[in-house]
């Protein structure tokens, strides 16, 4: 006997891989959609795969037939997406979207949306707790949209109860944006010296896909209108990453640590940002879900790095994560090893 049946929206996505097998795996029924309608490798087979353009209203409507116990909904992006899943709600019994924790803003507006400003990366509480200010709705940025996507939700719990779990830093394989390059490419490069600004400090809290996934199979199990954080148990530091990817590849590179801001364009920056910490607490995740991590950043890490490295090795980064390469754009990005080395002998 199945716990009953659950749809999954964006199954072949970082999360979606991950949610399918933890859901799978508690006992639910699960139909994976995804664009191309493919499956993973590890998923049970009977797990039911569909192709899906979640753009479409009629072809959502036609997958989801009679309903589902539960909607998973991995690729929510703005806020028609949330009107999708709400117009559907006499067949959905109740739903998990996944939010982001870029919905925050400190108690001056300073957001993920205004840190390229002077002085405007934002400053918030350590921990952040899910009452914490969010940016406006609307539709001019990721986390804009995010938050729309959360009210028009929450505005119809009545209706349809809806999860939205506010996810930190997402790491592990397939994922399409990996911080985790900027020490691991360094490394088959053969790069001895990682210069850290900001002490080596930086911390943006992490949150492994099986993490993700546990949060949604809890979810899932308890049905009910509310938002939580989603991350890691511990949240490492740069420096600390830098140290963690050396043990995994099996080498030991200098640090050369930066007080204060890069010393000039690019040099000692990091994906983790500067030095004000962004800290999620999960403690509600805790209290209301009974959420307790599967997984650590150190556990997790070396498959991250190996599926990092195999990529690596057979294509150039650019081509790899064209993602990630739009956003640094042209030029070396975060590996400008010419502007590094001509710091560093200035400094020797």
């Amino acid at each position: 006997m199945t716990k009953g049946n659950a749809f999954i929206i964006g199954a072949t996505g970082q999360i979606g891989r991950a949610a399918v097998r933890a859901l799978a795996a508690d006992g639910w029924d699960v139909t994976a959609a995804s664009r191309g309608g493919g499956r993973d490798a590890t998923w049970p087979r009977e797990v039911r795969s569909v192709a899906l353009d979640r753009g479409d209203d009629a072809a959502l409507a036609a997958a989801l037939g009679d309903g589902c116990d539960v909607l998973v909904d991995m690729v929510a992006m703005e806020e028609r997406h949330a009107a999708q899943l709400t117009g559907l709600a006499d067949r959905i019994g109740f739903a998990v979207v996944i939010s982001t924790g870029a919905v925050y803003e400190d108690d001056k507006g300073r957001s993920f949306d205004t840190q390229e400003e002077r002085d405007g990366f934002p400053r918030y509480p350590v921990p952040i707790r899910e009452s914490q200010a969010t940016v406006a709705p609307g539709d001019a940025t990721y986390g804009t949209r995010k938050v729309a996507i959360e009210r028009h939700l929450l505005a119809a719990a009545d209706r349809l109860p809806t999860t939205l779990l506010r996810a930190g830093a997402i790491h592990g394989p397939y994922c399409r944006t990996p911080r985790e390059i900027h020490f691991v490419k360094r490394v088959l490069d053969g790069r001895p010296v990682r210069i850290l600004a900001y002490g080596g400090l930086s911390q943006f809290h992490p949150v492994h896909v099986s993490n993700l996934a546990e949060l949604i199979r809890l979810a899932a199990a308890r049905p009910g209108a509310r938002v939580l954080n989603g991350g890691d148990p511990d949240v490492p530091t740069a420096a600390e990453i830098s140290s963690a990817v050396d043990a995994v590849m099996g080498v030991e590179s200098e640090l050369v640590i930066v007080d204060g801001p890069p010393p000039r364009d690019g040099v000692g920056e990091t994906p983790w940002g500067p030095d004000r910490p962004i800290v999620y607490d999960m403690s509600a995740a805790g209290r209301e879900l009974g959420y307790r991590p599967v997984t650590t950043y150190a556990e997790s890490l070396p498959a991250t790095v190996e599926w990092l490295a195999d990529r690596l090795r057979a294509q150039d980064w650019r081509e790899a994560f064209p993602k990630l390469s739009v956003r640094y754009g042209p030029g070396g990005g975060p590996f400008d090893y010419a502007a590094e080395d001509a710091w560093l002998g200035e400094q020797r």
